[in-house]
């Protein structure tokens, strides 16, 4: 089921990020506004974009998610692979998506004392 989930989010998420997705989205809308005046704008002409355009966008946050999440998983483990390959790497930054808003923080205020370090050894 994963499986076949992740070929359909990823077929569908390559063809909704097209220029054509984009084009025949245009289309549709124009389509549709065009149609305005022969149904008298009415409830269920505003209905149909409503409910199609609600249905769309109910389905694509699923579709968005799972690619989101399958990218952030590889670049994790891509930069797992290039901390585990640099010898002076500090290992325990491999686990970091799993640290704690205060241990994240702290982490940030090191790496910005190492930044303004690095910026005063170039000025010298």
């Amino acid at each position: 089921m994963k499986e076949i989930f992740r070929k359909i989010a990823h077929s569908t998420g390559e063809a909704m990020g097209s220029p054509w997705a984009f084009v025949w989205a245009v289309v549709f809308v124009l389509g549709w506004v065009l149609t305005g005046p022969y149904f008298g704008y009415s409830s269920g002409w505003q209905l149909v974009i409503n409910t199609g355009t609600t249905i769309l966008t109910f389905l694509m946050v699923f579709l968005i998610q799972n690619i989101q999440n399958r990218d952030t998983k590889a670049i994790h483990l891509k930069l797992d692979e290039v901390i585990r390959s640099i010898k002076s790497a500090r290992n325990e930054l491999v686990d970091l998506e799993d640290m704690n808003d205060t241990e994240l923080d702290q982490l940030q205020k090191e790496f910005e004392v190492i930044r303004s370090q690095s910026k005063k050894n170039i000025a010298n």
